[in-house]
């Protein structure tokens, strides 16, 4: 019998993950298992994913950040990937997404899995053009991959199901094109043997499998923009609306689903395409990649995409994956995954204090607390990466003479006579 979190809040039972969800995100578990019910939160978390911590995705929700790992065809090895998800599990991550493409995906993927105690993403199609080549795509071939994901326990597929042929032609006329992988590889096969998309054409065959395992499907943006010049335009909103179709046949079939968003966004129609797929998708989590805000950065698109993805996240989205400084440039190793980690934990922690999230602040709170009486120990502790804070002290501490970077009553910006916290500590006490 098929059994699915979404199947389970409909007929009114409290899950063991809903209530662990709930938990964390401080609101009852009656009123998580309504969402959930509703298809506006989804709990990823395949019935062979032994080690799962259950995590929460929805617009009313803390919001997520999600770290792309995964080796290529020129690069990378299954130690370093393994690598790659210690490092964006301790810089917060609070799913990943395994994208391999080069030899050795699926013992990449059973190892991931034994390892990672939050929920794993794949993109089927990538397994698929490793295996057979980009002129294997075939239906039998898709729910085969699928379903040998699920059964090693795969929490969440992305699958670009919403890329129908005819929108085609729409991508073609943009600045740059098609930019998603799975999309262009997919645009490629549909005109070379002029058929459809087979994952659209086979969506009612993967549902089943998903249905089986309980997979979370994230709808993939196969005609995401890939720079500013094509924000917005037929082509993304046209698939768009193709999602929103295939939410509501998720819904129907019992499978948790949500949708993946844009890339390259400008700062002003970023509200504008959250509040779209709010109306076109019925609600459904939405996972936006950035969106990079300007196009022109190298090196630090971890830094453009973060800040169009704090208000990505403020103005409704549930999900953000991070983009690494290596985006446009190269894989990224695990120093990137740190970095394009920290950067998405500070984006989605704002937006979660703008939109005043339960409990949201207490760490903002509790060390701006311990400023304020000069406890170095405790704001380190606090911080969102300690490591980084203490050598900083360190480094400013040591260029100044001094080495203890616990124990003074100012920092080496202002010094003693011009640290406007101990003056202000001094006048409470003459006030007082």
């Amino acid at each position: 019998m098929a059994y699915t979190q979404l199947l389970a809040a409909r007929a009114g039972e409290i899950t063991g993950q809903m209530r662990s969800v709930a938990e964390k995100e401080f609101i009852s578990a009656e009123e998580l298992r309504a969402l959930v019910a509703d298809g506006k939160v989804v709990i990823p978390s395949n019935i062979n994913h032994k080690s799962l911590v259950p995590c929460g995705i929805g617009r009313k929700l803390r919001t997520k950040v999600n770290a792309n790992i995964g080796n290529s065809t020129q690069a990378s090895c299954p130690g370093n990937e393994y690598e790659k998800l210690e490092v964006a599990v301790k810089y917060g991550a609070d799913t990943v997404m395994d994208l391999s493409t080069g030899g050795n995906v699926a013992q990449i993927r059973r190892a991931l899995l034994e390892r990672a105690q939050v929920p794993l993403g794949t993109v089927p199609v990538y397994e698929i053009v490793a295996r057979y080549g980009s002129d294997g795509i075939s239906g039998e071939r898709i729910l085969q991959v699928i379903r040998e994901q699920a059964e090693q326990g795969v929490d969440y597929m992305t699958i670009h199901a919403g890329l129908l042929r005819r929108y085609v032609p729409l991508a073609l006329k943009r600045k740059l094109g098609i930019v998603s992988r799975g999309g262009a590889l997919l645009a490629a096969w549909m005109n070379k043997f002029e058929k459809e998309n087979p994952f659209y054409e086979y969506f009612d065959d993967i549902l089943q499998i998903c249905l089986e395992y309980d997979v979370t499907l994230s709808l993939g943006d196969g005609l995401r923009p890939g720079c500013l010049a094509d924000a917005s335009d037929d082509a993304q909103f046209a698939e768009l609306n193709t999602l929103g179709e295939l939410v509501r046949r998720c819904r129907a079939a019992g499978v948790q689903s949500m949708v993946e968003g844009p890339g390259h966004v400008p700062l002003d129609q970023i509200e504008m395409n959250m509040l779209k797929e709010r109306e076109l998708c019925g609600d459904a989590p939405f996972y936006i990649l950035g969106p990079v805000v300007i196009d022109c950065a190298p090196g630090y698109d971890h830094l453009t995409a973060a800040m169009g993805g704090m208000l990505g996240a403020f103005y409704g989205a549930a999900m953000l994956c991070y983009v690494t400084p290596k985006e446009h440039l190269g894989l990224p190793e695990k120093d990137d995954v740190a970095r394009g980690m920290t950067a998405f934990k500070i984006a989605a922690h704002a937006a979660d204090i703008g939109l005043h999230r339960p409990h949201a602040r207490d760490r903002d709170d509790a060390i701006s607390d311990a400023r304020a009486v000069f406890d170095w120990e405790k704001q380190f502790a606090l911080a969102l990466e300690p490591e980084r804070a203490v050598k900083y002290r360190q480094e400013a501490l040591a260029a100044s003479g001094k080495t203890d970077c616990s124990n003074s009553e100012y920092c080496t910006m202002c010094g003693p006579e011009f640290c406007s916290v101990r003056l202000s500590r001094k006048l409470k006490e003459t006030v007082q």
